[in-house]
């Protein structure tokens, strides 16, 4: 199975239809008067479609087994055709797809064997995806080459030639991802003046989009939220809070780390981890939905 550790959950929805098309108006004129031999078509195949739905990992091996929060199944009937439509949610690291369209498959399958013993020419159609929603997937092709960016590695070890960076590096290799060019990759102490007086430099000089990584934690030369905190002028808590939460489900000390966010005038500072791990964590929590920001404070609208 595809490893999806890294995902994290948002609301994903699907949507897909099956279409079960009969050979005459009398076998639809059966079922919407609900005489059926077998019993009442729609309730019988909307029971099996939503342990369809439920089963899908059960019997698609490469599928994850999720948890199923919402299905709805409806039907339209059209000319000698009904339409099934079936809509599944789930708050979860992978979509539901594949789970809205099994369950369009056996709704239409318990149709089939409903209906097959008075109407030898039923048959089977278009089973599809019409709708899906939620995740990175819908920021796929996003790219924010406009977005001027910054990498500043604190480090006191790596800037006195000790130590290699690795976290700065990782964060740059994931901007390129979206396309975003990182302008000037820096390397400081671990002193508060420094710090702080890189960010405001950079800030000044039309940077969107700072990160600095290391220095977040709680060791005695661990200074970089006391350099930053001062220079904020509007506070964004949730930033850091998704990423130590996003954190904290894979590792148990993301809760130490001490990482502040927020705009220096129009720039928009993150401070990460000093660890590449924990900087590539910090990375895969918040982009690029974070990058939403540069919408917001121009005016426009969610």
């Amino acid at each position: 199975m595809v490893n999806i550790t890294k995902k994290s959950n948002t609301l994903r929805i699907a949507v897909a239809t099956a279409t079960v098309k009969v050979s005459k108006q009398e076998t639809i004129d059966a079922v919407e008067q609900r005489k059926i031999p077998k019993g009442d078509v729609f309730e019988f195949a909307r029971a099996a479609g939503l342990f369809g739905v439920k089963k899908t990992s059960d019997v698609i091996p490469d599928c994850h087994p999720l948890p199923i929060e919402y299905t709805a199944i409806s039907y339209e009937i059209e000319g000698l055709s009904i339409i099934i439509n079936v809509e599944v949610h789930t708050i979860y690291k992978t979509g539901v797809e594949v789970e809205a369209m099994h369950g369009a498959s056996v709704t239409a399958l318990t149709i089939y064997d409903m209906l097959k013993p008075i109407d030898k020419g039923v048959e089977i159609e278009n089973i599809r995806l019409l709708k899906k929603a939620g995740g990175k997937s819908e920021f796929k092709n996003a790219k924010f080459p406009e977005i001027k960016a910054a990498v500043v590695v604190c480090s006191d070890s790596i800037f006195e030639n000790k130590a290699q960076d690795t976290a700065g590096k990782a964060i740059i290799s994931r901007l390129e991802q979206w396309d975003i060019h990182t302008g000037k990759y820096e390397i400081v102490p671990d002193e508060i003046d420094v710090i702080g007086n890189k960010a405001s430099e950079l800030s000044e000089v039309g940077y969107d989009l700072i990160i600095f990584t290391g220095g977040t934690g709680l060791s005695p030369r661990d200074v970089t939220p006391e350099a930053i905190a001062p220079l904020i002028d509007r506070n964004i808590d949730g930033i850091m809070e998704t990423a130590r939460h996003y954190g904290q489900e894979r590792m148990p000390y993301a809760m130490l780390s001490r990482g502040v966010a927020g705009f220096i005038g129009k720039t928009l500072v993150l401070t990460f981890p000093g660890s590449k791990s924990g900087a590539e964590e910090s990375m895969d929590a918040l982009f690029p939905q974070v990058l939403h920001l540069f919408k917001v404070i121009k005016g426009e609208k969610h």
